[in-house]
């Protein structure tokens, strides 16, 4: 049976609470795989901020800031069987995440 040395799986989201629901049924899926799991461990997030003024020629002091998150979490799988990543393959995650997969 081959193994595979570590994987990487990078998540990222605008909704926090999306984005650790994905992650804990991604560890979940792994350990009832059998390989072992390091994570998830969040990473520092994105802020971007938007200025927009409301009424461009009478009154510049009035601005809206709108302001936009994006979180990230990290998960590593140690000791990964071809059960595993077979389990990760037909994962059902929620919509809103995106997953970045590296081996």
């Amino acid at each position: 049976m081959a193994k595979a040395s570590r994987i990487r799986v990078r998540l990222k989201s605008y909704d926090h609470r999306i984005i650790d629901e994905a992650a804990e049924k991604i560890v979940q899926a792994v350990v009832t795989a059998g390989a072992t799991v390091v994570g998830p461990i969040p990473l520092p997030n994105k802020k971007k901020t938007f200025v927009v003024t409301t009424s461009p020629h009478t009154d510049k002091n009035a601005r809206e800031h709108y302001q936009m998150i994006v979180h990230k979490r990290i998960i590593d799988i140690l000791n990964a069987s071809l059960r595993t990543i077979d389990r990760l393959q037909h994962l059902d995650l929620p919509a809103g995440v995106q997953i970045e997969v590296k081996m």
